[in-house]
């Protein structure tokens, strides 16, 4: 019963960083928020019982790719302050 109840957090949590993720004005929110979406989906992946894609969720969905956003992002505005 308490699995049911997590899950349902976890989906409705999900589809509300989803919603901020698309619809937000600023970047770094949206960058962020994109990143909670796959952090919590790899910790429904772990529940679910597939600890190899939560694993991998987690390092490369949560974890280098919103580091690779903001690297792009930092870089954008250097080069844009340059010109």
């Amino acid at each position: 019963m308490i699995f049911l109840f997590i899950s349902i957090f976890l989906g409705i949590f999900i589809l509300l960083m989803g919603i901020i993720a698309v619809q937000h004005k600023n970047i770094k929110v949206a960058v962020i928020a994109a990143g909670t979406v796959s952090l919590f989906s790899s910790i429904l992946y772990l529940l679910l019982a597939a600890p190899d894609v939560a694993m991998t969720e987690a390092a490369i969905g949560s974890g280098l790719s919103t580091i690779i956003f903001f690297y792009v992002l930092n870089k954008i505005r250097k080069t844009k302050t340059d010109d």
